[in-house]
Order: structure tokens, then C-alpha cells, then sequence
């Protein structure tokens, strides 16, 4: 992933010389278990740990030639180790390195994006207990529907990520597997013990049963996981940037101080994060789907999935990392305009009250059809008329007597839209955290 997008921790994660180092801590537990079986000679493991070290220009050097980069690595290793370097690598595959080194650093990516995620959650719930009362208009199609408060959105974003939370952790904990088991899976020339002994130092499972590599399935869970998270930081992003928009500017974006928006204009202020995030979605989407392409490999392995998979998993994790730092701040500083949410819901001249005054007149004795029809009658004329939905009401023949001016006020009190708040705050948060008294 280019450094725009690359966070300092998953750079250094997904450098060269972190592969190689976590080649030789694999190498190496290798080495330890074998000489647990009295395969190597004390001395010479003691050689070996003493003497290997990593360097990425010669390993290059190598690999230029030999054209396999395992090979390139081991021999390296021959290189400074001498004699001893015999026992490396012995009865093992490249892939029980290069695939359980994966593992490793994946699960590591994952660690350090649910830390990012806690962030985000932690965020979501500040802001959503913070605007639990503040009134705005909900709209469905884009068009004024009933008001909601800003709060509820937050803390549907925060039910939200709780879901990608768990289903991140899923996939972090499926990937936490690691194959020693040979060419083709048999442990023909290892035994399960060695798998065991590596895998546990390494804080991973063995793989029940595995061929010359681990299952794409695994790998696929965790770029569909990243992906799924992916699409819930654009519906954010995409709501940010709608509210954002001059006709609505109910919330944006912070906005530096030296901060520029045009290079032409100087009076724009755009969503720039919530965009960048937008885009960034496209993305993981696509390494998921490139993800599930790899899981069908041709018998017991073919090398179709190695050039995807350098790219797929490596990217989508920095990128998913990057996304969730960069909301997280949106979010955490988004500035909120109250009056402009007063003056939005204003603009329909009452008509979001329409569904109360269609129920009040079904309570008068009304069929919900011809209910349905009067009020639709009246709000129609009055947004051809642009006058209060109320004056519309009290005006039609039809409706006299049967709603008084009185009870207009009562069903058009924007109050009675949150009644029910504090209910869903405390099935999201508990009463302890929802601010409910």
C-alpha cells in the first residue's frame, strides 16, 4: 500500500525485513523442536541461533538468481551459519514457513485493527450519548420523513461496529493457524510434534489437517470481515458528506486552522476524510472478492493465489487500519449545528407530522383510507401553497370539527417523536451508560 494510506505500526508489520525475521523465529522454533528430539545436537542449534541473522540485500542478491525466495532466504542463512545449517529447514516446505508466517503477521494486522475498532466504538457511544436529545429531521429517499435524533444515529453506527467487532475477531481467530506439515500435507518428513511445539510458541493453533498450504477459506473470511467493516465506514462517510451539503448543513467535517478546500475557490470547506473513506470502500470490496477467488486451488496447491495474496491481505488490513484511525477523528470532532437541524425540519411547514394527524382521525372514527386521503389532500395543498400544514387542516370542510385547533398543537409537538428514546438507548447500552435517568 502506498505510504498516503499506511499507518507507521502497519508499515513496519508488513515490511520486508519483519517477513524475514518472522521466517527465522519459525526456522528457529523448528530447530528448537527437532533438537527436543535429539534430531539436532545441542551445540549445533546453540550455532545456529548464535549465528543467524537476516540480510535483505543479499537474500535479493540470491533471489535474483535462484528466482524463489525461500530458497534465497535459506541459503543466506547456509551462508552465515556454516556446517550447522544442515538442520535448517529440515523435513519442512517452504509454504510450512511462508504460510505460517502469514498467519502470524495477519493475526498481528488484526490485533492492531481491533484496537482501531475499540477506538471507533468508544467514540460512537460519546457522541451518541451526547446527542441523544438532539432533534433533526430523519429523511427516507432523501426526502424529509420524521424526525429522529442525531444521537440515534450514532448509536446505530455503534450497534454497528460492535457486529464488525465480533465478526473481525472471527476472522482473527480463524487465521490464527499455522501448517509444519510438509509438501502435501502428511508430515512425511516431520511428525504432527514439530507442528505443535512451533505453533504454540508462536501463539497459534495447527492446522486440523492441511495440504502443502493452509485453507483460502481463512483467508477470505478475513478480507470479506474487512470489507463488511469497509462498507460501514462509507455509510457513515456517505451520511457525513450528505449532511454536510450546503442545502442541509446540519454536521461537517473539522476544518483546520490553514486548512484549504479549493485550490480555486476559497470559500469551500469539503468532506475530504469522509470522501477519502468512501473511496478507500471500493477497494476492500475488491480484495474480498479477489479473496474468495483464491480459495479454489488446483489439487494440492498451485502458486495462484501467492501474487494475490501479497498484495490483498497486506493492503486491506493497512487500508481498514488507516480508514477506522481517519473516521474515528472525524467523528470524534464532527462539528453539529443544532439551529440549522431546527430551521431543516421547518422547511416542510409540518408535514412530518402527517402520519399523527392521519392516526388522530382514525381514533375520530375515520377508516384509514379516508384518513389516509384527507390528510394526503392537505398536505399536498399546503406544500403547493408553502403554508402550514396546521392552517391547511383547519381550513378543509371536511376535517371540521372533527380536529380541533387545540389538539393540532398537541399532535404537532416535535417532543413526542423522542418519547421512546431513552427505550433504545437502553437496549443498545444498558441504563448505566444510555444517560437515562
Amino acid at each position: 500500500m502506498i505510504e498516503r494510506y499506511t499507518l507507521p505500526e502497519m508499515a513496519d508489520l508488513w515490511g520486508e525485513d519483519e517477513k524475514y525475521h518472522v521466517w527465522l523465529e519459525i526456522e528457529l522454533l523448528a530447530c528448537e523442536a527437532w533438537a527436543r528430539q535429539g534430531k539436532i545436537p545441542a551445540k549445533a542449534l546453540q550455532n545456529i541461533r548464535s549465528k543467524a541473522q537476516i540480510d535483505p540485500e543479499r537474500i535479493a542478491e540470491i533471489e535474483a538468481e535462484v528466482k524463489h525466495d525461500v530458497i534465497a532466504f535459506t541459503t543466506c542463512l547456509a551462508e552465515v551459519i556454516g556446517p550447522d545449517s544442515r538442520f535448517v529447514h529440515m523435513g519442512l516446505t517452504s509454504m510450512d514457513v511462508v504460510d505460517t508466517a502469514f498467519s502470524v503477521r495477519t493475526v498481528r494486522a488484526m490485533d492492531l485493527i481491533l484496537a482501531k475498532t475499540d477506538d471507533l466504538i468508544a467514540t460512537l457511544q460519546r457522541q451518541a450519548v451526547a446527542h441523544k436529545s438532539a432533534i433533526m429531521m430523519g429523511r427516507t429517499h432523501g426526502m424529509h420523513a420524521e424526525p429522529i435524533s442525531l444521537g440515534l444515529k450514532f448509536l446505530i453506527w455503534l450497534d454497528e461496529f460492535r457486529r464488525h467487532r465480533t465478526r473481525l475477531r472471527a476472522a482473527r481467530d480463524s487465521i490464527c493457524v499455522g501448517k509444519i506439515s510438509g509438501a502435501v500435507g502428511t508430515y512425511a518428513h516431520t511428525g504432527p510434534e514439530i507442528e505443535r511445539y512451533v505453533c504454540e510458541k508462536l501463539g497459534l493453533q495447527p492446522a486440523k489437517a492441511s495440504s502443502q498450504i493452509l485453507q483460502r477459506d481463512r483467508h477470505a473470511e478475513v478480507l470479506c470481515a474487512i470489507a463488511q467493516a469497509g462498507a460501514s465506514l462509507e455509510k457513515i462517510a456517505v451520511e457525513i458528506r450528505n449532511l454536510q451539503r450546503t442545502e442541509i448543513g446540519e454536521a461537517e467535517e473539522p476544518f483546520s486552522k490553514g486548512q484549504k478546500g479549493s485550490s480555486a475557490m476559497p470559500h469551500k470547506r469539503n468532506p475530504i476524510s469522509s470522501e477519502n473513506v468512501t473511496g478507500l470502500a471500493r477497494l476492500l470490496r475488491g480484495y474480498a472478492v479477489a479473496g474468495l477467488e483464491t480459495v479454489a486451488l488446483w489439487h494440492e496447491r498451485d502458486l495462484s493465489n501467492s501474487s494475490c495474496e501479497r498484495v490483498t491481505i497486506p493492503d486491506a488490513t493497512t487500508l481498514l487500519h488507516y480508514m477506522l484511525n481517519r473516521m474515528n477523528s472525524v467523528v470524534k470532532s464532527l462539528e453539529v449545528y443544532p439551529e440549522r437541524m431546527r430551521e431543516n425540519m421547518e422547511l416542510t411547514l409540518g408535514l412530518c407530522f402527517s402520519q399523527r394527524v392521519m392516526l388522530a382521525l382514525v381514533d375520530k372514527g375515520l377508516t384509514r383510507e379516508q384518513a389516509y386521503a384527507m390528510t394526503q389532500r392537505s398536505s399536498m395543498a399546503a406544500w403547493a401553497a408553502r403554508r402550514p400544514l396546521r392552517e391547511l387542516l383547519l381550513e378543509d370542510p371536511d376535517l371540521a370539527g372533527r380536529l380541533s385547533a387545540a389538539e393540532l398543537d398537541k399532535i404537532m409537538d416535535y417532543g413526542v417523536f423522542l418519547r421512546y428514546i431513552d427505550v433504545i438507548y437502553e437496549q443498545c447500552l444498558g441504563a448505566a451508560e444510555s444517560g437515562s435517568e
